[in-house]
């Protein structure tokens, strides 16, 4: 019988205790850029799997693709390989006004509002971020001089859906084909910017239900790379202070190690 893991055909030894995640398979490389003795252990559908040495850490970076089901899948593939620290480096909306694009935003815990974390659990278990990886984050973005923010992520399923365009009579608009937009979108969206919610984005939810679940480390550092609701029809920069974002990252994790 194969000791490959179904899905990313990754095996023992491929994958590292600590791991990066990121949404975008292009960002692995950005991640790992500096790292020594590299190698290439999947690139299979979304995931692409890279492991190296970081300052002399055995570290791994891998994609999962957009949205809770494919990230479930890969943080159980990589934690039955031995990954036990978690930290997702992502881009995100702003739900805060005073979030400045580009600012990072550290996630203290996340609201649920995704499928696949109530496949595993009842509604009422918590998505709380490793309070050791949390500190690690803001301890490294101080350092650094940063601008970041820590508090509670939206975490969803639908991006279009979820997401709204401001209208010129101060009313939230769709973004979705055709217009959809039900009343209760809005009233969403208007609901979490009153309960105090940071930043939106659609893996965090899973990602730190499942550690908490599975007994792992894990937590999340994404930019701003928009503002929610969205002025205009394209204002969203994946880019934003990225470099900032994976090198607070990279430190953290050095400094879990």
């Amino acid at each position: 019988m194969s000791d490959a893991q179904p899905i990313t055909g990754c095996r023992p030894g491929d994958i590292t205790e600590h791991v990066f995640l990121c949404g975008d398979p292009a960002r692995v490389y950005r991640i790992a850029e500096g790292w020594k003795g590299w190698r290439e252990v999947c690139n299979v559908r979304e995931y692409r799997i890279i492991r190296g040495e970081d300052h002399g850490l055995p570290v791994t970076v891998a994609s999962t693709g957009i949205g809770a089901p494919s990230t479930a899948v890969l943080l159980e593939e990589l934690a039955k390989l031995g990954a036990r620290t978690f930290i997702r480096v992502g881009s995100s909306g702003g739900l805060d006004p005073s979030l400045g694009l580009g600012e990072l935003a550290i996630t203290s815990a996340a609201v649920r509002d995704d499928g696949t974390s109530k496949a595993y659990v009842l509604p009422e278990y918590p998505a709380v971020a490793d309070h050791r990886v949390v500190a690690a984050l803001e301890d490294a973005a101080r350092e650094r001089g940063v601008p970041h923010r820590v508090g509670i992520t939206w975490s969803f399923d639908a991006f279009y859906a979820r997401n709204a365009t401001w209208q010129a009579d101060d009313r939230m608009g769709s973004m979705s084909f055709g217009g959809y937009w039900p009343s209760h979108l809005e009233a969403r969206i208007r609901d979490m910017q009153a309960a105090r919610v940071m930043n939106c984005e659609m893996e965090s939810g899973i990602l730190l239900t499942l550690a908490g679940l599975f007994g792992l480390r894990a937590g999340s550092i994404c930019i701003v790379s928009d503002r929610t609701p969205w002025k205009g029809p394209a204002t969203i920069d994946f880019e934003a202070n990225m470099s900032s974002c994976v090198e607070v990252a990279r430190a953290a994790m050095r400094a879990l190690a």
